[in-house]
């Protein structure tokens, strides 16, 4: 026997069926909205990832050297995969450029409920578009896919931030503060106690009273923009917040404004983010950590050696992360359960009309199973039970005879019989009461 590695998860049929319901109403939105499903390798070259975050990332990759001698890393995420993508064909690429993608990630972290080093992200992208409607557009997807998998408007929220209002508010301080750090420590900043938060900001290099006086500015912009304004004149600060408010307005127009909270402690840490930032939150405090975030990357694509290229994203986990278990939380997670649509039982010698049957069935565009067993007729109607089959198609040799077959429905148990070659005729999914 092998045990399955740490971190990782198997999941059997009825378990998947949720999982894959999950993922077939995210990607159906995205395809609402006009993006383009992409499909990208498993493998990148280490030195991408050590570039855009620097030497530490690699304690959180499954990395290794390859038998070419290359330093490979399994993705732990999919924006800089997207990146050099843009960047390999961005001449021949219609702007804007609209994709999406659904597929495993691997991080060697710490293990805790809805954090797995193995799980799946669905990532939504626009490349190309630099103006608020394009941040709006991803907020309104995220929203609405929120909304599809079952989630009541009012359980959901979006804690919406600026990275260059924050940069400004820093550099308000001193001009020699470590900006980056900075934001990292204020992505941090619900994760730790107080004491550590100003501590993280005093390396970064603020002092002590500094620190606890941007933090102030934060909790003040939360409720009022012009606020910031009125304390700190800087021009750049002054575009961030316009910028803000101009994504905020348009999120009005795309039918998610109700989600959005201004929350300038909301920073996202990866050092590529640059302009508006966001974080989706559980308004009933189920899951108390952030269930999946996003925002503006515009400089990446040049630093991939593209063209300045404005880029704007968001990816929700939907297998072994936190939306699916605040979907469990909330109750609105998908029946764990696999489903049938025909089962055709065979009884005696019947195995060629049964196929014909089965094969017609399946060309409706209907799940149809039959018995590749030689099983008895009590195995049979045993196992269409535990498939949950709507509808068993009983093929026997006496009902043969009189050129007939059994329909049966299997909720109720009601069965009646039908001519054989009328089966299932011209109709894509015939039920019981079609032809009782």
């Amino acid at each position: 026997m092998y045990d399955r590695l740490k971190g990782f998860k198997d999941f059997y049929p009825d378990e998947m069926a949720a999982r894959r319901a999950v993922i077939d109403t995210t990607e159906g939105v995205a395809r609402r909205y006009g993006f383009r499903e992409i499909a990208t390798p498993a493998l990148e070259d280490v030195q991408m990832y050590v570039d855009k975050s620097g030497e530490g990332i690699v304690d959180e990759l499954y990395n290794f050297t390859d038998k070419g001698g290359r330093e490979v890393s399994l993705t732990p995420e999919l924006t800089p995969t997207v990146a050099r993508m843009v960047v390999a064909k961005q001449q021949a690429l219609s702007k804007p450029i609209k994709w999406f993608s659904t597929r495993p990630f691997w991080r060697y972290e710490q293990v805790q409920q809805g954090r797995f080093r193995e799980f799946y992200q669905t990532n939504v992208d626009i490349f190309g578009s630099e103006a608020p409607e394009a941040d709006a557009e991803i907020l309104a997807f995220a929203g609405d896919m929120l909304t599809e998998l079952g989630l009541p408007a009012s359980e959901f929220e979006f804690r919406v931030s600026h990275r260059d209002i924050l940069g400004e508010l820093l550099r308000s301080f001193d001009e020699d503060v470590d900006v980056q750090a900075a934001i990292r420590a204020v992505d941090k900043s619900e994760k730790v106690d107080r004491a550590e938060y100003l501590g993280l900001l005093a390396d970064a290099g603020l002092s002590i009273e500094d620190a606890e006086a941007f933090d102030d500015l934060l909790a003040a912009g939360n409720g009022d923009l012009d606020a910031l304004l009125a304390e700190v004149d800087r021009p750049k600060l002054t575009a961030a917040v316009e910028n803000l408010q101009a994504v905020l307005d348009a999120t009005e127009d795309f039918g998610v404004r109700e989600h959005c909270e201004v929350s300038l402690r909301t920073a996202r840490g990866l050092d590529y983010y640059t302009g508006v930032v966001f974080e989706c939150f559980d308004t009933e405090d189920r899951v108390s950590r952030a269930i999946f975030g996003g925002g503006r990357y515009d400089d990446l694509i040049e630093s991939f050696g593209g063209k300045p290229t404005p880029a704007v994203g968001v990816a929700p986990g939907v297998m072994n992360s936190t939306l699916p278990l605040l979907l469990q939380e909330a109750g609105v997670f998908p029946d764990e359960e696999i489903s049938t649509d025909y089962y055709v039982l065979t009884v005696g010698d019947t195995r060629e009309v049964a196929a014909r049957i089965a094969r017609e069935l399946r060309a409706g565009g209907n799940v149809v199973e039959t018995d590749v067993s030689d099983r008895s007729f009590g195995a049979q109607m045993g196992y269409a039970d535990s498939i949950n089959a709507e509808t068993v198609v009983i093929v026997g040799e006496q009902d043969l005879a009189n050129d007939e077959v059994t329909i049966k429905e299997m909720e109720s148990g009601d069965q009646t019989t039908v001519p054989v070659d009328d089966f299932p005729g011209d109709r894509e999914q015939p039920r019981y009461e079609d032809v009782a």
